[in-house]
């Protein structure tokens, strides 16, 4: 058995759910259990019903009925006058989303929220790939992925219960995988009521490699619109080159760094299993693209990832003591409650800095919390971090490097090196 994942950018149209559909056929579909997002930017618009829902802004509706219509759009140009025949869970699945953000029991936790509103946009594309490749003689079942991925409650950053996990998708999700070309969802989970949790943006190829590792698949495929993973974003430096082979380690390295081609999570739960992972594009699918495994050597060319919209916050004690070791437990405290990930931090005697990505004010309430305590905070926003990943910094990349910006702060963590550029 082989995982097929396709992102959004491969299901954002119709000539995109048809291309799918080819690569489905052109491998052994009984043998495929195939994870699907949201299409192209379904994702960006429930989020904004989110915002909208919770702040009861009226531009909800609109909303809703420009997604609506962008849906059917696609469906109309798939299946034509019969759409009626394939598809009329999509209406229902709609009618369900309009109740929800209607509900306004509902609007108080914004984090529960978005994961009871996001996950529609993968139940929606699913039901319409899989409808499509019925309607091509390709014979599917359609499941829930929220069935078999079970979660705790720490929503849009659920944790998986690998325990319970593992024994649903045993008994009941892998009879099913022996017989059939399955399509499900990325991205969404199961909490302990019921409710609807998510994995964290980005999270469907995580999902795959849930499905991956716990089904003892052959393989794990990420089907990108790039010809697999390159050593830096070719939008934002030139001359880069694609990586042949990557080395579990090297991987797990570059996501956590932020490389955007593979999710942070994903490939632990595939190396603890020995399970390759093929990044391949859907735009060519004779291409090589890049494989991640444990055979071959680490990467040997240095790798670029900026992250742009950073915040660095500066923390240091009101009474100008040492930052010490219990300012440190009560700092990281609060940023484990406020679901904040530090991307490099660098602590002196008296101040503390940590640069942090720039989300939705989502800083807002971790500062509120550190004030209240005998803590000083200065925030410098508009930052970028580049980190370089094996680096072997010469005189042009360095000239490169300050072409991005001024360095406030610089770091060298052995295998890395970090710029906080201004």
């Amino acid at each position: 058995m082989k995982i097929y994942k396709f992102g959004g950018a491969s299901v954002k149209d119709a000539s995109g759910v048809q291309n799918v559909a080819q690569i489905i056929s052109a491998g052994n579909p009984a043998q495929l259990l195939v994870v699907i997002s949201a299409m192209g930017k379904t994702t960006n618009a429930l989020e904004s019903l989110v915002d909208a829902c919770f702040h009861k802004k009226n531009t909800l509706h609109e909303i809703l009925s420009n997604l609506r219509n962008s849906h059917q759009s696609i469906i109309n140009e798939l299946f034509g006058e019969t759409a009626l025949m394939w598809v009329n869970e999509v209406e229902n699945l709609f009618l369900e989303l309009e109740c929800l953000v209607d509900n306004e029991n509902l609007q108080d936790d914004y984090d529960f929220l978005y994961d009871q509103v996001v996950v529609y946009g993968e139940l929606i594309s699913t039901r319409i790939v899989s409808a499509y490749l019925l309607s091509q003689g390709i014979r599917n079942q359609w499941v829930d992925s929220r069935n078999f991925i079970l979660t705790n409650d720490r929503y849009r950053d659920a944790r998986v219960d690998w325990t319970d996990t593992e024994r649903v998708v045993t008994n009941r999700l892998l009879p099913l995988a022996q017989k059939n070309l399955i399509i499900t969802q990325g991205f969404m989970g199961k909490g302990p009521k019921g409710e609807s949790t998510t994995l964290g943006r980005e999270g469907s190829d995580y999902s795959a490699a849930i499905f991956g590792k716990l089904l003892h698949a052959e393989s794990v495929t990420i089907w990108k619109d790039v010809e697999g993973v390159m050593n830096a974003d070719p939008k934002k430096f030139p001359d880069t080159q694609k990586i042949d082979h990557l080395t579990y380690n090297d991987a797990i390295e570059l996501a956590y760094y932020g490389a955007s081609v593979i999710h942070p999570k994903t490939i632990q739960p595939l190396k603890a299993a020995n399970i390759p992972l093929f990044v391949k594009s859907f735009l060519n699918i004779d291409l090589p693209g890049t494989m991640v495994s444990d055979s071959g050597a680490p990467v040997s060319v240095p790798c670029k990832i900026l992250k742009e919209d950073q915040l660095m916050l500066c923390i240091s004690t009101k009474d100008f003591n040492f930052i010490a070791e219990d300012n440190l437990r009560e700092i990281f405290a609060v940023f484990s409650e406020n679901k904040i990930r530090v991307n490099i931090m660098q602590n002196s005697a008296i101040q503390l800095r940590c640069v942090i990505d720039n989300k939705e004010n989502r800083h807002q309430p971790l500062l509120q919390a550190l004030s209240n305590s005998n803590l000083e905070i200065d925030v410098i926003e508009g930052l970028k971090l580049l980190t370089i990943y094996k680096p072997t910094v010469n005189e042009k990349e360095a000239e490169n490097i300050h072409g991005l910006g001024n360095i406030l702060v610089q770091q060298n963590t052995g295998s890395a090196m970090h710029y906080v550029l201004r």
